[in-house]
C-alpha cells in the first residue's frame, strides 16, 4: 500500500502575492487577494512528496456562517491541468522533491470577504485534510472580467490604492480644499470593513443570502452607504447638525476616516459621534477602497434637499425677506457623497461606470436610510427611473428654487432670485495631483442646451422648462477682496437698471452666519434705504460693512456668512432676490520636515499657525495623522494662551513605515478658530 501523502505546513506566500495582487500593504500577516486573479502557494509534504500518478487533491474554499455551492459561497475544486476562467482552479507551477508550488484562481465573480481554505489529500483509500489558511478575497479593479474594473493604471492607484485625498468645501465662489486620510490600508481597518458587512441588517436577517450577495459591487455599496450612518442599525456614524457637540467630537475636528472606524470597532460597534456629509461620504470611501472598489468623494455647490420629489424647493420669507420657518426642505451650500465605478447588469447598457452613492442619512430608501448606487450618466439623461434613488439625486444638482414674499396685507408675491443656481462647481480630487477637478458635465448638459431641455422633459421637471420672466433690474451682491477669519470687510449690492424708466426702490441689506446646510444665525450686519432711485441704464454699488465683532461669536465651524439683498420696488410690486455665500478663510498651517525622510527611520514635523485675532486663542489642540507616517492619531495640546498676532509652534515626531509620497494632515481647533486643516506631502525615499 502507498504511503499516505502528509502536509507539513503550507507556505501562502505573502510577499509574492501582496505583491501581484496590489495588497502588499493589508499581507504584512495574512493573505489578501484580489478576485479573478492566480495567485501562489507552495505546499511541504512530510516523508514523500505529490505523485501526479495516484495522489488526488482536492480543495476547498468557503466563506460565511452558511457556505453553499447554490449561493457561491462554497467551492470544490481538484488540482488540474487546465485552468478554467471564471472557475476556482488549480494547477502545478513547479515542482522539487517534497515541495510542490501551486497556482490556483478565484473566479471574478466571487463574493468578497473572509475564506478558509483547504485540502484533501488522498492515496488510494487512504485520505487526509489540511487547513491550509485563511485568506481575504477584495474585488479587483486590474481583473478585465470583474464588474469594477478600470482600464486606466493611473486611476486604479488613485480610486483603489491612495490612502490621502482631498475634500471640497466652502462655497461655489470660493472652494477650500480640505485634505482627509483615509487609511483604508491602516492596520485593522480591513478587519472593520468585514465586521461592518457582518453586523448589517441583511446579514442578521439571512447571512446566506447576504454572503452570496456580496459578489456584487451594486449590493455592496448599498450596504455601505447604509452602514456608514446608524440610523436604522449598529451604523458607524451619527449625524448632528445643531452646532452641540460636547459628548462627542465636531465633524470639523476629523482629519481622516481610520481614528473613526478605529473608534467604532473598539467600541463594540457603538456608533461614533459625530458626522457630517463630507464625514459620512469620506468613511464611505475607506471602505469601498479597502474592499477594492474604485471610489471617490465628489462635492455639489447649491445641493437640494428635496423631500416630495417635486424638484421645486420653496422658501416662504416675511417682507423684510426673512424665512418664516426653517424647515427640512433646503439648499445646502454644499453637499458630499461618493462615486463608484462599477457595471450595471440590472440595468439598461450604458449605465456603466461612475455610480453616485450618498451615506449621509437624508431621505429613506427601500425603508432604510441610504441612496445609491445610481448611475451618474441616468442622472444626466433625466432618467428618474432607475435604480436606486435617481429622484433624489436628480433633484440635489437640478432643482429649481422659488421664493414667495408675504406682504403686508398677507399676500404672496414670487419673487426673482437669479443668484441662486442648484449643482454648481461639481468637484473632485485630479487624478494622480492635489488638483480640483470640475465633473458638472457629467451630471448636466450645458445650460440652455437642446439636451439639457430633452433631460427636462424626460424627467417631467415642468419648473425648469417654464420660461423666467425678465424685469429688467437684477442684483447681485459682490465681494471685497481680503475676507479672512478676523477681519472686518465690505460686501456690495450691485444692482442695474437696463431699463429707460426710473426705478424708486427700497433695499434691504442683511449679513447672517449661518451652517453649510443652510441654517441661518444671528444678524452681523444690516442696512435699510427706503428711497434708493435707480436712474435708467445705471448701475449702483451700496456697501455693507462687516464686523468680526459682530460675527466672531456666532461664526460657526463652517466659516459661512450669508449675505441676502432685497430690493423691492413698491409702485410696480416687485421684488428681487439676491444672496451669496462667503467663506472666510482660516490661518495657513505651516509645516516643516526636520530631517530626511527615510524608511523606519524617526522624523520631525514642526506645525506652526499664527493667530489671526485681536484677542488670545486659549485650549489650542493640534491633531495629526498621516498614512504611512503616524501608526495612530496624534494629539499636541498647547497650555499657554497664544497672544493676538503670536505664532503657536509645535513639534511631532513621525515613524514612516513604507516609501512613496504621503500627505502629512494637520488640524488646530481653539476657543476661537473651531477647525483650521493643513497639510504637506512628505516623500520618503528608500531606506
Amino acid at each position: 500500500m502507498a504511503e499516505e501523502l502528509i502536509l507539513e505546513r503550507c507556505d501562502l506566500e505573502l510577499e509574492a502575492n501582496g505583491r501581484d495582487h496590489h495588497t502588499a500593504d493589508l499581507c504584512r500577516e495574512r493573505l489578501v487577494l484580489r478576485r479573478g486573479q492566480p495567485f501562489r502557494l507552495t505546499l511541504h509534504f512530510e516523508g514523500r512528496g505529490y505523485e501526479a500518478s495516484m495522489d488526488s487533491l482536492t480543495f476547498g474554499a468557503v466563506t460565511g456562517p452558511a457556505p453553499s455551492e447554490e449561493a457561491g459561497t462554497k467551492a470544490r475544486f481538484p488540482l488540474s491541468d487546465a485552468m478554467e476562467e471564471g472557475a476556482w482552479t488549480a494547477s502545478v507551477l513547479d515542482q522539487q522533491d517534497n515541495v510542490l508550488s501551486l497556482q490556483l484562481s478565484t473566479p471574478a465573480s466571487a463574493p468578497v470577504g473572509l475564506y478558509r481554505l483547504s485540502l484533501e489529500a488522498s492515496t488510494g483509500y487512504q485520505g487526509s485534510s489540511f487547513v491550509l489558511g485563511h485568506f481575504t478575497l477584495l474585488f479587483n479593479a486590474w481583473c478585465p472580467a470583474d464588474a469594477v474594473y478600470l482600464d486606466s493604471e493611473e486611476e486604479r492607484r488613485e480610486y483603489v490604492l491612495t490612502q490621502q485625498g482631498f475634500i471640497y468645501q466652502g462655497s461655489a465662489k470660493f472652494i477650500k480644499n480640505v485634505p482627509w486620510n483615509f487609511g483604508q490600508f491602516e492596520d485593522g481597518i480591513l478587519d472593520t470593513c468585514l465586521t461592518l458587512l457582518d453586523v448589517n441588517p441583511k446579514f442578521l436577517k439571512d447571512c446566506g443570502r447576504d454572503c452570496s450577495r456580496r459578489n456584487s459591487p451594486v449590493y455592496v455599496g448599498r450596504v455601505v452607504s447604509g452602514m456608514v450612518n446608524c440610523n436604522d442599525d449598529q451604523g458607524v456614524l451619527l449625524g448632528r447638525w445643531d452646532n452641540n457637540y460636547g459628548d462627542g467630537i465636531s465633524p470639523m475636528a476629523w482629519i481622516g476616516s481610520v481614528d473613526i472606524l478605529r473608534r467604532w470597532k473598539e467600541h463594540g460597534c457603538q456608533r461614533v459621534k459625530y458626522g457630517q456629509c463630507w464625514v459620512f461620504a469620506a468613511v464611505a470611501c475607506t471602505v469601498l477602497r479597502c474592499l477594492g472598489i474604485p471610489t471617490r468623494v465628489v462635492t455639489n455647490y447649491n445641493s437640494a434637499h428635496d423631500q416630495n420629489s417635486n424638484l421645486l424647493i420653496e422658501y416662504f420669507r416675511n417682507e423684510f425677506g426673512e424665512l418664516e420657518s426653517n424647515k427640512s426642505e433646503m439648499i445646502w451650500n454644499f453637499h458630499c457623497w461618493v462615486e463608484s465605478w462599477m457595471t450595471r447588469p440590472d440595468l439598461e447598457s450604458g449605465y456603466e461606470g461612475w455610480q453616485a452613492i450618498d451615506p449621509t442619512p437624508q431621505e429613506k430608501s427601500e425603508g432604510t436610510y441610504c441612496c445609491g448606487p445610481v448611475p451618474v450618466r441616468a442622472i444626466k439623461e433625466g432618467d428618474l427611473t432607475t435604480k436606486y434613488d435617481a429622484p433624489f439625486v436628480f433633484a440635489e444638482v437640478n432643482a429649481d428654487v422659488v421664493d414667495w414674499i408675504r406682504q403686508e396685507d398677507g399676500s404672496m408675491h414670487k419673487s426673482i432670485n437669479r443668484s441662486l443656481v442648484v449643482g454648481l462647481k461639481i468637484s473632485t480630487k485630479s487624478v494622480g495631483r492635489d488638483d480640483r477637478e470640475d465633473i458638472t458635465h457629467n451630471y448636466k448638459y450645458p445650460e440652455g442646451s437642446p439636451e439639457e431641455r430633452e433631460a427636462f422633459t424626460r424627467a417631467n421637471h415642468l419648473n425648469k422648462l417654464a420660461e423666467k420672466e425678465e424685469t429688467g433690474v437684477a442684483m447681485r451682491i459682490r465681494v471685497s477682496q481680503g475676507m479672512s477669519m478676523g477681519s472686518d470687510f465690505d460686501v456690495f449690492a450691485h444692482i442695474t437698471n437696463d431699463t429707460s424708466e426710473s426705478r424708486d426702490c427700497r433695499l434691504l441689506l442683511c449679513a447672517r452666519t449661518v451652517s453649510y446646510n443652510g441654517v441661518l444665525g444671528p444678524v452681523c450686519g444690516s442696512k435699510e434705504l427706503l428711497d434708493l432711485v435707480l436712474e435708467p441704464f445705471s448701475e449702483n454699488s451700496i456697501p455693507l460693512h462687516v464686523l468680526y465683532e459682530k460675527y466672531g461669536d456666532y461664526l460657526t465651524e463652517s466659516n459661512l456668512i450669508k449675505v441676502r439683498g432685497l430690493l423691492i420696488e413698491p409702485a410696480a410690486n416687485s421684488y428681487v432676490l439676491a444672496e451669496r455665500d462667503l467663506y472666510l478663510e482660516n490661518p495657513e498651517i505651516k509645516i516643516r520636515i526636520l530631517g530626511e525622510p527615510k524608511q523606519n527611520r524617526k522624523l520631525v514635523a514642526e506645525v506652526s499657525l499664527r493667530n489671526p485675532l485681536s484677542q488670545p486663542l486659549t485650549g489650542c489642540i493640534f491633531t495629526v495623522e498621516g498614512a504611512g507616517l503616524t501608526h495612530e492619531q496624534k494629539l499636541v495640546e498647547v497650555s499657554d494662551p497664544v497672544a493676538a498676532g503670536e505664532e503657536v509652534k509645535v513639534r511631532i515626531d513621525l515613524l514612516p513605515t513604507d516609501t512613496g509620497r504621503h500627505k502629512l494632515v494637520v488640524n488646530f481647533e481653539c476657543d476661537k478658530l473651531k477647525s483650521v486643516k493643513g497639510y504637506r506631502n512628505v516623500i520618503i525615499g528608500p531606506a
